[in-house]
């Protein structure tokens, strides 16, 4: 029989080793040209019920809007961390990556374990795990995945009202040639 993924089998694991608040955590933004990074850490119920999630690449506009709602009114907790612009150029996308990520999980209570998209969050005090494609595999991972991405894109339709002649609100600071035509202008 095939596995359908992403799952809750990570979770399962860690609750049976008595952890209570597993983390999952990733980010929106690291591949563009332009806004803030975005990372999210959510916190779902054991028995949540929450249907459809994957890796917000692979969803459409419509469904990661329909799956944020379903996040935001069914987890435990969700939180959102933030590099802006000047910190991106001051310490690098990578560092700055991992500020956005720490900053989202700090602000969980009691979080005990962290599951991340990829990497491994150096300096963070919290047991965690990096997973390759945890945003395709993981359930939690796979939530916050959503959650990065619809609240960057709220953000850049922001900066599209602000900056129209870029064309955020199509492209969202990602480098398409269009974007990079009028980075040249």
């Amino acid at each position: 029989m095939t596995q359908k993924y992403p799952n809750f089998k990570e979770e399962t694991l860690l609750f049976q080793q008595g952890f209570s608040t597993i983390v999952g955590v990733d980010e929106a933004g690291v591949g563009s040209l332009a806004g803030p990074l975005i990372a999210a850490a959510v916190v779902l119920l054991k028995n949540h019920r929450l249907k459809g999630l994957d890796d917000s690449k692979v969803k459409t506009k419509k469904q990661r809007e329909e799956l944020f709602q379903q996040i935001v009114n069914q987890s435990v907790s969700f939180s959102v961390g933030k590099a802006s612009v000047d910190e991106i150029n001051s310490m690098g996308i990578r560092p700055a990556n991992y500020l956005a990520m720490r900053r989202a999980i700090e602000q969980i209570p009691k979080a005990d374990f962290v599951l991340v998209d990829a990497w491994t969050i150096p300096k963070l005090k919290i047991k965690q795990k990096g997973i390759i494609k945890g945003d395709h595999l993981v359930k939690s991972i796979a939530a916050a995945s959503i959650i990065a991405k619809v609240t960057r894109d709220e953000i850049m339709q922001t900066l599209a009202e602000q900056f129209p002649e870029y064309g955020f609100a199509i492209h969202k600071g990602y480098g398409t040639e269009f974007h990079r035509e009028q980075i040249k202008n």
